[in-house]
Formats: structure tokens, sequence, C-alpha cells
């Protein structure tokens, strides 16, 4: 039995979509399914607890939505012990792009209907568990506008989220003033001056497939981090192309740092998201805990390294 989990709202309506298009081929297939319509972030997470305590026999918690709503319900799946699956339909759906999970709705539910899972790591902190990434400063503030704007609305309709990023990326710049920012990782205490930006990653992208951390692997036991620092605005407009690609590690104004555990505090208070979601603007301070979820990605069978995917109830 699979619990598809539906956030109808997600990607400016795109999971409502997505969800009618799975439901049929869910019905051609003759697949056994439950479906669970999320209300809201707040509640999402007792919603999904509830359902999957009604049996023991799940084999996977299937989410079409964003990376939000994964967010919502990481707490969930791993009490129980359920193994993840993504059809994406958000904004960004960098979740899916770590896990190698195909962006075309039915390509993406064969994969979640296989049996070869990812033992991945969590980023665990005060505010709950982050799977793509913990971000303060700059592209924290980025997501804030985003999700604020109407021009998200409007990307989402067109089915170019990530455009609403860079826009976002291009309104933020303007108003944005870096401060000196303290970084621990495992134990070891950096500080930086003229800081942008400190992301603290388990996956390689977030914002809509930008490549923060693009050495980052969800299954290393480690967590990543990426400082920018002591860049103009000129500078930083042109360093955003090499972050598409993943190009702008060798860059003098850019640290790298990996550990199990980091801790970030900037000098004035500044956003900090987890999966695109706010975290308010406290410090943050998260660790990695390793192979604590368990996720349906075409990267087991490729790693060759990850066995049946089944429940553990």
């Amino acid at each position: 039995m699979y619990l598809f989990i539906i956030n109808p709202r997600s990607g400016g309506g795109t999971g409502g979509r997505t969800w009618h298009a799975v439901e049929a081929m869910l019905r051609s297939r003759g697949t056994a399914y439950e479906a669970l319509f999320t209300q809201s972030a707040d509640s999402a997470e007792s919603q999904v607890l509830h359902a999957l305590g009604r049996r023991e026999d799940w084999h996977a918690a299937i989410v079409i939505g964003g990376d939000g709503t994964i967010h919502s319900v990481l707490g969930a799946l791993r009490r129980r012990g359920v193994p993840l699956a993504v059809i994406p339909a958000g904004s960004g759906n960098d979740t899916a792009r770590g896990f190698g999970i195909p962006l075309a709705t039915e390509a993406a539910l064969d994969t979640a209907l296989q049996d070869r899972c990812l033992e991945a790591d969590l980023l665990s902190g005060a505010d709950g568990l982050t799977l793509t990434a913990v971000a303060s400063g700059f592209d924290a503030q980025v997501a804030v506008n985003v999700n604020r704007s109407r021009y998200k609305r409007l990307c989402n309709a067109i089915g170019a989220g990530r455009l609403a990023y860079l826009i976002g990326i291009l309104h933020t710049l303007m108003t944005f003033k870096p401060c000196r920012v303290s970084v621990t990782c495992d134990g070891k205490e950096q500080a930086f001056e003229n800081a942008w930006l400190v992301s603290v990653c388990n996956l390689p992208s977030y914002g809509g497939g930008l490549l923060i951390c693009p050495q980052a692997k969800a299954d290393d036991g480690l967590l990543d981090v990426c400082v920018v620092h002591g860049v103009s605005r000129g500078q930083l407009l042109r360093l955003l192309p090499t972050v598409v690609k993943g190009k702008h590690t060798r860059l003098p104004f850019v640290t790298m740092l990996s550990g199990r555990s980091a801790a970030v505090r900037f000098a004035e208070p500044r956003h900090a998201i987890g999966d695109g979601e706010s975290l308010g603007t406290v410090p943050q301070a998260v660790r990695c805990e390793p192979g604590a979820l368990r996720v349906l990605s075409p990267l087991a069978s490729a790693q060759g390294a990850a066995g049946p995917c089944s429940a553990s109830g």
C-alpha cells in the first residue's frame, strides 16, 4: 500500500494537476493506494503520522509537491520508518534533482513504485529536520522575497519556477547588506567579514537547481558548507552564472567547509530557511544524522549500495 501525500497548491496549483494525472495512472495499473491532502505545513506532520499509524504495510509515502511539502513531513516519516518517494510538483524541486528523480510525472511515478532505496542523511536542528539545505543570509532573504512575491505565482503558472528565484536574486541584490558572520564546523570557529550567505547543505542544489555545494552527497554522513564573503555587489552579480554550474567554489571570496556539525551566527539578524521554508532570524546550529531517511531513488540502483525499501513500520 502506498500513501500519497498531496499538496494541491504546490507550484501554483501544479500539485493538484499532477495528482489528477497520477491518479489516472494508478487506476490503470491497479496499484493500491490512499490519498492524503495536506491542509497546511503546520498540520501536515500530524496528518501524516495519523495516516501512517492506521496500518503497518506501507511500501512508501509518496509526496506530490515541492521541497516545502517534503520538509513538513520529514519528522513523521522518520518516526514511522516509512521510505520517502517524490513526484515533483513545486517551484524548485531540488529534492528530486538531488536524488536523481525525474521531473516528468510518469517517470517519477515509475521511480516511486520500484523497490530500491538510498539511505539518506538528514540535517537536524532546533527547528526540526531538513533534507536539502539550511541557508542563512542573502539566499534565505531571496527565498523570503520570492515566497512573498507575485512573480512566483506568475512563473509557476507558466512552468518556470526557476525563473522566480533568478528574479528574486536581482530583487534582493538591491537591498541586502552583508555583515560579519561566525561559522563553527566540527568545533572549529572561523569568522568572515562582509558575509553575504552561509549555506549548510545535504544535497548539491537549492533555489531551483543552483549548485551551491556541488560536491554534497546525501549519503556520505557529512554536511557541506558554502560561505560567500568579502565580495562587492557587482562581483556577486558576476558570481551568479558560475553557481548555476557549481563553478564558484574555487573563487577567492568563496570558502567551502565540511563536517558533521555546523553553527552559524551573523552579527546582525538574518533570515534562515530549511528546504526553502522560513526558520526565522535566530542563529542556526545543525548536525548531520547519517542514514536517517530512506529515499526511493534511481541513484540507489546506480550505486548498487542500497537494499530493498520495505518500511519497518
